[in-house]
């Protein structure tokens, strides 16, 4: 796959299509972009060019520990770099989970670049508020406290990271641990700083203040409900709102690819929303 040097780091990416217009899809937690593929070839089947990515610290990008923002602020800026570097802005931005959250602070960010978001799965509510900033960083926290680095590069997310990319091992274990922890532990502050709002890392004021067009698809567990869904359409103005029909289940977390018999709706509420809104 080809890659990309973004802000210093390897990113790598895939473009799905060859004509049409432009669209970012950001997958969900640390997950690299392999789970998005079956929707991106649906999407580029219809006529649009679609970019897939692994952010840093996900997939086989390169890890960084420098940044001193929120994550999903920093893969904002970085897709922003990215597209500018393939010539494709203006870009309808969409993610799940996760990348739905990274979607909206690119439209909060690149206004300018942003044709419209398209939001799956939106994270909020009290169980993802007190169940994510331990999924990702607390349990690694304590990892490097009890075994330093090489504690780190066998659990089980950053030891995918090095399989993805060799190079990530080395970059590791040259960190000092209470480096490492020191980086983590401000990014749980800054992640648990925002996580009680009603749609998880941004405040009800910053979704009001969004003006470009908005799809939302809500989700059906306990991190995605489509309760933290319907809250997002009703802040977002004139954003629309397609229900799969989904029953929401009690469970902590249904994977994406669980979702796989519904990716031809998907598929369709998509590419039909963004032909309604200049795609």
């Amino acid at each position: 796959m080809p890659t990309a040097t973004v802000r210093g780091l390897r990113i790598n990416y895939e473009i799905k299509g060859t004509d049409g217009p432009w669209v970012a899809l950001v997958t969900g937690g640390r997950r690299g972009y392999q789970e998005f593929i079956p929707l991106a070839n649906r999407m580029a089947a219809d006529g649009f060019r679609v970019i897939l990515h692994d952010r840093r610290n996900t997939g086989a990008s390169d890890i960084s520990f420098e940044a001193p923002e929120v994550e999903e602020v920093t893969w904002a800026d970085d897709l922003q770099e990215l597209l500018e570097q393939l010539g494709a802005v203006p870009a309808f931005i969409g993610g799940s989970s996760s990348g739905a959250r990274t979607a909206i602070i690119f439209g909060l960010r690149h206004a300018q670049t942003t044709r419209a978001l398209l939001l799956l799965r939106v994270t909020g509510g009290e169980f993802p508020a007190k169940r994510l900033p331990e999924m990702y960083y607390g349990q690694f926290i304590e990892a490097a406290k009890k075994g330093g680095m090489e504690a780190i590069c066998e659990t089980e997310t950053w030891r995918e990271r090095i399989e993805n990319n060799p190079t990530n091992r080395q970059k590791l274990l040259a960190m000092d641990a209470s480096d490492f922890i020191a980086t983590l532990a401000r990014w749980k502050e800054l992640f648990e700083k925002d996580a009680h709002h009603p749609i998880m890392g941004v405040s009800d004021d910053q979704l009001a203040s969004l003006q470009m067009p908005t799809l939302v698809i809500p989700g059906n567990d306990n991190t995605h409900s489509s309760a933290s869904g319907r809250i997002a359409h009703k802040l977002i103005p004139g954003s629309e709102f397609h229900d799969l029909g989904l029953e929401d289940e009690d469970v902590a977390l249904i994977p994406y690819p669980d979702w796989a018999p519904y990716e031809p709706q998907i598929a369709r509420a998509l590419t039909d929303f963004m032909r309604r809104n200049g795609g």
